[in-house]
């Protein structure tokens, strides 16, 4: 399941490259805009920032931009940077020590297909189609 913070950080997205603006747009017209906390818009842009998805800066005009043009951005990079995971299941999910069961299991071959399908959706998703 995507959490809050994944869907709300492709609004933050969206709504900052809807404004197609050269200059930095504030928080609060973002928080505003889509009704979410402003405290809680602040950790989900620090680590859009830190993984240079966005770009802050802090004072008098400042705000935030995208660091790319809305098209160069697929959903799948915004999602990975706010969920812990989205395997389907937890020995799909990166770094997982390998099943003991794996060669065994009759299971697995539905759920790396299924993960597959899932990773290949949101990467090929861009920023701009849901704009």
């Amino acid at each position: 399941m995507i959490s809050t913070k994944g869907r709300y950080a492709l609004r933050v997205m969206i709504d900052i490259a809807r404004q197609n603006s050269e200059g930095y747009i504030p928080l609060k017209d973002i928080a505003e805009r889509q009704g979410i906390s402003k405290k809680y818009l602040e950790i989900i842009t620090k680590e859009l920032v830190k993984s240079k998805l966005l770009i802050g800066m802090s004072g008098k005009g400042g705000g935030y931009k995208l660091s790319r043009k809305p098209e160069e951005y697929n959903v799948g990079e915004i999602l990975d940077v706010t969920e812990s995971s989205l395997a389907v299941v937890a020995c799909l999910e990166n770094g997982a020590e390998v099943c003991p069961r794996a060669a065994d299991c009759d299971t697995l071959p539905m759920w790396s297909e299924l993960n597959d399908l899932i990773q290949n959706y949101l990467h090929s998703k861009k920023l701009s189609d849901l704009m």
